[in-house]
């Protein structure tokens, strides 16, 4: 079978990007793998002027298994603790998605021309930065900046959330990494989740079946395994997926979408300092409805970084209420995403 043209290019660009990612990883960087995949793919397309195109098998597979990840800690707590936090989560929710969905809509308005609702409101919405990203297409957004938006959010919270936290406590936090140990047949059920729960969730007419198929199979294939399987996927299937996300992302980089991007940095980042404002103010009511510290009580509001916020909650000692009202607020969030036409046309009618 004859190679491909411009195939020979990964044969340069998935090293470079695994080297990159791993430096970046190593020195602590957060979404390391994602941001250096971003780095070298954008790179080249910016210095070639040409779009670097991921295979679609490939990113459905990546996309697919970003949704696992996701899907993860809804594995691990218990539906009693999800019941019990319902209410504060849905207050969470309400705060933060309304102050995305505005910020969404008036930096539309402010660019009419250039960022569409779609575009804005996604780009604005807390939690699930790859979930959102990946939905963006889905929903005809532009993407690059929902993606580009989206993990700048990530990244000014991977780096002050840690030193936030330390203001409320002592003692050295440490991220707990990804593990390798799924057996060996796991990989084939990673790989039949991650390529055919989409297909299967769009012949169902499930919302967001990009996103929910994964998820929602990966809920089901956890409660039919043995309990001493878990459903996490490899470090190294993670990698890829994030690969895959940040080649997209850069690959399709051109100067003019960084340029525009440029321009509206300081919109987006008086819409960011807005959203973690209301975020770190909706914590104070959850320590009186909770009886819990506003450590705990900020880590569960924070509006994204899941990882990071997970892997502060494990080594603080925080109870079940970060992990569920995080949750409660990622799958609001994916609901909001799968109604966004109809969202929007509301907004609309109410404008009137």
């Amino acid at each position: 079978m004859a190679m491909r043209p411009h195939s020979w290019r990964w044969f340069l660009l998935a090293p470079a990007s695994v080297a990159l990612g791993w430096a970046l990883d190593a020195v602590g960087l957060p979404a390391a793998w994602i941001i250096g995949a971003i780095v070298v793919a954008g790179t080249w397309s910016l210095s070639t002027c040409e779009q670097l195109n991921v295979h679609p098998l490939f990113y459905r597979f990546g996309r697919g298994i970003i949704m696992t990840l996701a899907a993860v800690p809804l594995t691990q707590i218990p539906a009693t603790d999800l019941l019990h936090f319902l209410l504060p989560g849905l207050f969470v929710t309400a705060f933060t998605v309304t102050v995305g969905v505005a910020g969404g809509v008036l930096l539309s308005r402010a660019q009419p021309q250039h960022i569409s609702p779609e575009t804005g409101v996604l780009s604005m919405l807390p939690g699930g930065a790859s979930v959102v990203s990946t939905l963006a297409i889905d929903f005809g957004a532009n993407f690059r900046y929902v993606m580009l938006t989206q993990y700048l959010r990530v990244l000014v919270l991977s780096l002050t959330l840690p030193v936030i936290v330390h203001l409320f406590m002592s003692g050295q936090l440490h991220e707990e990494g990804l593990s390798n140990d799924s057996p060996w047949w796991m990989l084939l059920v990673f790989a039949a989740i991650a390529l055919g729960a989409e297909p299967v969730a769009r012949k169902l007419r499930v919302p967001a079946a990009t996103a929910l198929g994964p998820l929602l199979a990966t809920v089901l294939a956890a409660a039919l395994l043995p309990d001493d399987v878990e459903v996490a996927p490899p470090a190294y299937l993670a990698i890829v997926a994030f690969l895959s996300i940040g080649w997209v992302c850069g690959g399709s980089l051109q100067r003019d979408t960084l340029a525009f991007f440029a321009k509206q940095l300081p919109a987006t980042f008086a819409f960011l300092a807005a959203l973690m404002a209301v975020c770190a103010l909706s914590a104070w009511p959850l320590t009186g409805w909770l009886d819990v510290s506003y450590f705990e009580a900020y880590l569960a509001t924070s509006p994204g970084a899941l990882e990071t916020v997970l892997a502060l909650s494990a080594e603080g000692s925080a109870g079940a209420e970060v992990v569920a009202i995080q949750i409660i607020r990622l799958l609001a969030v994916l609901l909001l995403a799968s109604w966004l036409p109809q969202v929007l046309h509301g907004v609309r009618k109410l404008r009137r």
